[in-house]
C-alpha cells in the first residue's frame, strides 16, 4: 500500500483500486465550518496513476453532534 494522504492507503492491482483508512485515527481535527470532524481527505484531487488522467477527491468525516442541556 502507498500513501495518499494522511491516513489514506491505496493500492492499484491491474484494474482495481483499494483504499485503506482508519476509522478511528487518533486525531480529528474539526471542519473549517465546525460541523464536522476530519477521519480522512485527500484536500482535494489528486492523481491516482502517473501520466494517466485518474484522479480521485475523497473526504471521509464524521458530523458534530450538538449536546442539549
Amino acid at each position: 500500500m502507498e500513501e495518499l494522504e494522511d491516513n489514506i492507503l491505496f493500492k492499484i492491482e491491474g484494474d482495481t483500486l483499494t483504499l485503506q483508512v482508519n476509522l478511528k485515527p487518533k486525531e480529528k481535527p474539526p471542519s473549517k465550518s465546525g460541523k464536522s470532524l476530519i477521519i480522512a481527505s485527500t484536500r482535494g484531487n489528486k492523481r491516482l496513476v502517473k501520466g494517466q488522467e485518474i484522479f480521485i477527491g475523497l473526504n471521509i468525516y464524521e458530523k458534530v453532534t450538538e449536546k442539549k442541556e
